[in-house]
C-alpha cells in the first residue's frame, strides 16, 4: 500500500516566499500555503499537518502569536514548527525556541539547507508516529491494546455525543480459557488469542469499528453509529465465526471447541450521559452471557424491559 505523503502547512505573508517554498516541496509532500495567521490557525486544526513552516513577521497575527495559539490547542500542540524569518538576533531565536519551535531558519535562506532540515524533521515525525503506533498495539495479537481502547472509547463517545447517533459497545470473553491453558499449555492459549483476534478483525470491516485486546482473554468492540440490532447481529456473527474455527477444547462442554461470550449494549449518547454507567452495563451484559456461555447478550441503555439473547 502506497504511503500517504506528509502535509506541510507553509505560512508567509510574502507571495514570493510562499510560491518558492511551495515549489521547493511540492514534488515530495502535500503543501498547504497560506498568507494569513488566523486562517493558518484554522487550517492547522482541520488538516493537522505533519509540519508547519512559519514566518515570524506578519501583519495581524504574527508567528509568535500563532505558535502560542497552536501550543494551547490539544489538537495542534504536537505539530512541529520551523520558524522562517529575517530576524537574526540571538534573542529572537531564543524567543522562538522557547515558544516551542523546533528549528529556526534565517532569511535569505539556502534552498538545500531548508529542504534538508525539513526532510530531517519529517523523518523524526514519522519515527515518532511509528513508536506511538507500536505502543498502541498488543504484542501478542497485533491488534490495539488496552491503552488504545481507552483513548478510542473517549474519542468515539465525544463524537457520538455531538452527532447524536447510536453508539454500540461490547466486551468479549473466551469461554473456559483457564481450562484451555491447563489442557493445551500457554503456547496453545497464545495461538487461540491470535486466531480470535484475526476472526474479529475479519468480521469488523468498517474503518470506524474498533477491536482491541482489553486484557487476558477479554476483548473490546467499539461500533460507532451502529444501531442495537445491527451491533447485536455483528456480535452473533463473531460468536459463530470463532466457533466455526473448530479449535478443539475438550473441557468446554457441550461445544467441544473454543467459544466466546459477548455482552453489549447500545446507547443514544448525549453530553449529559455518563460513559462510566454505560460501560458498567456492558459488563453486566457480559456477565449474563457468561452464565450460559457461547452466546451474545445485547440490550439498549438505559435498559429495556427484556434482554435479547442469542445462541451462537
Amino acid at each position: 500500500m502506497k504511503q500517504e505523503r506528509a502535509r506541510i502547512l507553509i505560512v508567509d505573508d510574502e507571495t514570493f516566499n510562499l510560491q518558492f517554498l511551495t515549489e521547493l516541496f511540492l514534488d515530495d509532500y502535500n503543501i498547504s500555503p497560506v498568507k494569513d495567521g488566523v486562517k493558518a490557525l484554522r487550517l492547522a486544526e482541520s488538516l493537522v499537518p505533519e509540519l508547519i513552516i512559519l514566518d515570524v513577521v506578519m501583519p495581524g497575527m504574527d508567528g509568535y502569536a500563532l505558535i502560542r495559539a497552536l501550543k494551547e490547542n490539544p489538537k495542534t500542540r504536537h505539530i512541529p514548527v520551523i520558524f522562517l524569518t529575517s530576524l537574526d538576533s540571538d534573542r529572537d531565536e531564543e524567543k522562538g525556541l522557547s515558544l516551542g519551535a523546533v528549528d529556526y531558519i534565517g532569511k535569505p535562506f539556502h534552498p538545500a539547507i531548508v529542504k534538508a532540515r525539513v526532510n530531517n524533521m519529517l523523518e523524526l515525525v514519522e519515527h515518532r508516529k511509528l513508536v506511538e503506533r507500536i505502543a498502541m498495539l498488543d504484542g501478542l495479537t497485533g491488534i490495539p491494546n488496552r491503552r488504545a481502547y481507552d483513548l478510542r472509547l473517549q474519542d468515539e463517545w465525544k463524537r457520538a455525543c455531538r452527532s447524536r447517533e447510536p453508539f454500540s459497545l461490547a466486551m468479549l470473553d473466551i469461554d473456559y480459557f483457564k481450562l484451555y491453558n491447563d489442557s493445551y499449555g500457554h503456547a496453545g492459549g497464545d495461538q487461540v488469542l491470535r486466531r480470535i483476534a484475526g476472526a474479529m478483525t475479519r468480521v469488523l470491516r468498517r474503518s470506524s469499528d474498533f477491536v482491541g485486546r482489553y486484557g487476558g482473554e477479554e476483548f473490546a468492540l467499539i461500533m460507532p453509529a451502529t444501531p442495537g440490532d445491527v451491533a447485536w447481529g455483528i456480535a452473533e456473527r463473531i460468536c459463530r465465526e470463532i466457533r466455526n474455527l473448530g479449535i478443539e477444547h475438550r473441557a468446554s462442554r457441550p461445544a467441544g471447541v473454543v467459544t466466546i461470550s459477548v455482552g453489549g449494549a447500545t446507547i443514544l449518547p448525549s453530553p449529559e450521559g455518563n460513559l462510566a454507567n454505560f460501560t458498567r452495563y456492558v459488563d453486566q451484559m457480559l456477565y449474563l452471557a457468561k452464565e450460559k456461555r457461547n452466546r451474545a447478550v445485547w440490550d439498549d441503555f438505559p435498559p429495556s424491559a427484556g434482554k435479547r439473547l442469542a445462541q451462537a
